[in-house]
């Protein structure tokens, strides 16, 4: 289990990090991510009545919390399947969106993070760090050496932007062949404009910097309306600075 720690990044805020401990820990993510998802987002999700985002996927995941401590409210988290837990279940996430057939050799070593979100209010960066430290730590615990799981891109425009930021990256960080996956829902890519000088969103951008993947083309995920990108980040890529910084090495 974690302990709870203060948050290195930001003095002024006193943030502590766990993984889910008991049912009511968990629901308190999924509330989280439905006011991320349904409510800023226009995710169209299956439990809404309840306030709720959840599916299968939650009672086989670590869910990873980051509190306030002012307040115990929580206030980001990402869920973790860890390789055995993807055996229990007979998937990965992933795998509903993209054919992972290519990573086979990996799947024993692979760990899938989802369900990323972060409360308005702490959208300054040390409420991110302070996960990802979480699933540092938790993969060098426990010996794992890939991460994965799916990044999201809005598609209010129609998918311009997220083509566009598909094609951006892909020059830089596309992955090797042996690492491709295939979306089963696939953005169609040349029936969009792909030359916007788009953004790249902040998450993906990190995870770029860390040494991260882009595995393919995006798929479509037409209950959340985002172009997802799979992302693959073998350990062995992060850079020194940053094995420091979350590995504590």
């Amino acid at each position: 289990m974690l302990q709870l720690r203060e948050s290195p990044l930001h003095p002024r805020r006193g943030l502590a990090l766990n993984l889910a401990r008991t049912p009511a820990d968990i629901e308190a993510a999924q509330h989280l991510r439905y006011k991320i998802f349904a409510e800023e987002m226009g995710a169209r999700l299956p439990f809404a009545e309840e306030r709720m985002d959840r599916d299968i996927f939650d009672a086989y995941c670590e869910h990873l919390l980051v509190r306030d401590n002012a307040s115990d409210r929580v206030v980001g988290t990402y869920r973790l399947l860890s390789p055995q837990q993807a055996k229990n279940i007979g998937s990965y996430y992933s795998e509903s969106e993209f054919d992972l057939v290519r990573l086979h050799a990996l799947r024993e070593r692979m760990v899938e993070v989802g369900r990323s979100c972060v409360h308005e209010d702490y959208r300054d960066g040390a409420t991110i760090a302070c996960l990802w430290s979480g699933i540092a730590e938790y993969m060098q615990r426990h010996g794992h050496e890939y991460l994965i799981g799916c990044a999201s891109i809005s598609m209010a425009d129609g998918g311009h932007c997220a083509a566009s930021i598909y094609r951006k990256l892909e020059k830089l960080h596309l992955s090797p062949s042996e690492y491709r996956v295939f979306p089963r829902c696939p953005l169609p890519l040349d029936a969009l404009n792909n030359t916007l000088d788009a953004p790249v969103p902040p998450l993906i951008k990190g995870y770029m910097r860390l040494g991260a993947y882009v595995c393919g083309e995006p798929a479509w995920d037409p209950e959340f309306n985002t172009a997802d990108l799979f992302i693959l980040l073998p350990l062995s890529r992060l850079s020194a600075r940053h094995a420091r910084h979350f590995m504590k090495v």
